[in-house]
């Protein structure tokens, strides 16, 4: 069988990186979009190209077979195109979308979820081979803690009791590596998650123990972590959104089960892993 030539974009990402490095350390031909300059082992070859345009995809797309594809975008505005252009070039896309998706009773996070609901349905009708890749949080949010630890050695946020199975970027990557080369996920949708509940406070221990220092979760209310957002930038839609929602998993839980190592064979990374692997970020 032919090797894939497979296009990942969000390729100096967290998941689109470890996507990169996996098919390279296989062997698999990759090529990665990108807006601007980038490094990359040699051998993978770094295309120009934006999502947010289109036209720009052909030389990218050009002799591709799969591609990866993160949504860098709030909403599926101009999706619709792009599924189209990659459609006249390669016969499979996997898509990373969100666990958020499947959850029917998640009305809370709606507006979180809304443009991977539209990007799983119009890849669906596009008469492209798929799978949807429906990860819980990302390990790597917490990376937004990064300053203040740096800093202060203090995080200030709401719940410290929120547990949620955060997942580690190169298991996201392992399972897309599974899906890219291998027809074992055709016209699947795998909810993938970390191997474990951890709270928010017992994240933030681990990355103290990571980097070797004590550190403080301040907890504030979920009003002051709002205004936090909005004075940060966030749009008011998203600050509506991603509040309510995680204080709805405060008494509801995400699942957690034990997909990343049915499909990849191994089990999935814990966060006291992810935390050893980016000290350095900490630090």
């Amino acid at each position: 069988m032919t090797q894939p030539r497979i296009l990942v974009t969000g390729a100096t990402g967290k998941v689109g990186g470890a996507v990169v490095a996996q098919l390279y350390a296989a062997g698999v031909p990759v090529r990665a979009l990108v807006r601007g300059e980038a490094d990359f082992p040699e051998g993978v070859r770094a295309v120009r190209g934006d999502l947010g345009d289109p036209a720009s995809l052909g030389p990218a797309l050009e002799g591709v077979d799969t591609v990866f594809l993160v949504w860098p975008f709030l909403s599926a505005e101009g999706a619709s195109d792009v599924i189209d252009v990659i459609g006249k070039h390669a016969r499979r896309v996997v898509y990373l979308s969100s666990a958020g998706v499947g959850n029917e009773q998640e009305e809370p996070g709606e507006a979180i979820t809304m443009f991977h609901t539209e990007l799983e349905r119009l890849i669906e009708a596009s008469g492209l081979e798929w799978t949807a890749l429906r990860p819980t949080g990302f390990a790597s949010n917490t990376l937004g803690w990064a300053e203040e630890i740096r800093t202060t050695g203090a995080v200030r946020a709401p719940l410290a009791r929120l547990a949620r199975p955060l997942i580690h970027e190169a298991d996201m990557a392992a399972v897309a590596v599974q899906a890219l080369t291998t027809d074992a996920l055709l016209g699947a949708r795998p909810l993938l998650t970390g191997p474990e509940l951890v709270t928010q406070e017992r994240q933030l221990a681990l990355i103290g123990d990571a980097i070797g220092r004590p550190l403080r979760f301040e907890e504030i209310t979920l009003e002051a972590a709002a205004e936090q957002m909005r004075a940060a930038g966030y749009p008011a839609e998203l600050v509506e959104a991603i509040v309510p929602a995680q204080a709805e998993m405060l008494a509801h839980p995400e699942p957690v089960n034990d997909e990343v190592e049915r499909i990849t064979g191994t089990p999935a990374r814990t966060f006291q892993e992810w935390a050893v692997d980016h000290a350095a970020d900490f630090r």
